[in-house]
């Protein structure tokens, strides 16, 4: 049973449908229009239509019975694994990977390849967190590659989920992208929500939720630029998007550099890598860091958008 209340604070007037999808963007603005019209959503304890205007001091409350759960399984996949202990692991996933099973595609994923792992060594992964993501502690884009964090135990998963709360796990990304930014180093701080209409992207919205994205060019051409960037939240696409909003998108990215897709290098997504974590170990509280090099597809564009560039991973 999916339960939740709220109390609509904002002076300016928001669609209820609007207002839930942005809160509850796991569910589509079409889901929840639906719950709205079957009477699952009320303000004020009444029954009213999607496009009801939110006034100050209203409160809303669903309850939606949720679907069953469908059964995962794990398959021998290919596992880049980076560190093991017998709390956590540190993968190093492949570009093309999805990281966790949904109702619409139970397999070929990062969870399926852990549970298989888990059981052919005997262990098992932390089930605090959502049915269909168990240990995945952060995640990553399926197009994006590089380091994650898995909690095997309930006390790593707890610790791990914390920290990131707390902006005590560093990630570090390499991105491509096309042209230059205007400054050499800076902040992207955009709040982010949901797109009300294409709902496979996100972009920039005073109403959305927070977003802070570190960034640092480290070379550039004439058409292209390579970003370090780190993230002091984590949302979902967040890099992609603040790129996008800035007009200099990730090279290759099939959702947000639409516009220029005549100069793709390739179908296999965007050229983005999470190259580096460091965290405090969830339990011996020993300081952890963690590099890897992008995979083959990324160094075969860059060094095609930045000829004679040699990559260094240390700063």
């Amino acid at each position: 049973m999916l339960e939740k209340s709220y109390e609509y604070h904002d002076d300016q007037s928001l669609r209820l449908d609007r207002y839930l999808s942005q809160r509850l963007d796991s569910y589509s603005r079409s889901e929840i229009a639906q719950w709205i019209k079957t009477g699952r959503v009320k303000v004020n304890k009444q029954v009213v239509k999607p496009s009801y205007r939110l006034n100050p001091m209203d409160k809303i409350a669903l309850s939606i019975e949720e679907e069953q759960k469908l059964p995962i399984v794990g398959e021998p996949l290919d596992l880049d694994i980076v560190y093991e202990d017998e709390d956590l692991l540190v993968i190093n996933k492949a570009k093309g990977m999805v990281v966790h099973p949904s109702k619409g595609h139970l397999s070929g994923t990062l969870v399926n390849a852990l549970l298989a792992y888990a059981q052919k060594n005997h262990f098992t992964l932390s089930d605090l967190g959502d049915y269909y993501r168990p240990g995945i502690v952060h995640r990553l884009d399926k197009d994006t590659s590089g380091l994650m964090v898995v909690a095997k135990s309930d006390q790593a998963y707890q610790a791990l989920l914390e920290d990131l709360a707390n902006h005590q796990v560093d990630r570090k990304y390499l991105a491509l992208i096309y042209g230059h930014l205007p400054d050499k180093q800076g902040t992207i701080d955009i709040p982010l929500r949901r797109h009300s209409k294409d709902r496979m992207r996100y972009v920039g919205d005073p109403l959305g939720k927070e977003a802070v994205t570190h960034f640092k060019q480290i070379a550039q051409a004439e058409n292209y630029a390579l970003l370090r960037l780190s993230l002091e939240t984590g949302r979902t696409h967040q890099i992609r998007a603040h790129l996008a909003y800035l007009d200099h998108p990730v090279v290759d990215d099939p959702l947000y550099a639409k516009a220029y897709q005549q100069r793709f290098f390739s179908q296999q997504g965007q050229c983005l890598h999470a190259y580096e974590i460091s965290f405090n170990h969830p339990i011996t509280k020993e300081k952890l860091s963690f590099q890897v090099n992008p995979p083959k597809n990324f160094m075969t564009i860059l060094d095609k958008a930045l000829p004679n560039y040699d990559l260094q991973l240390e700063e």
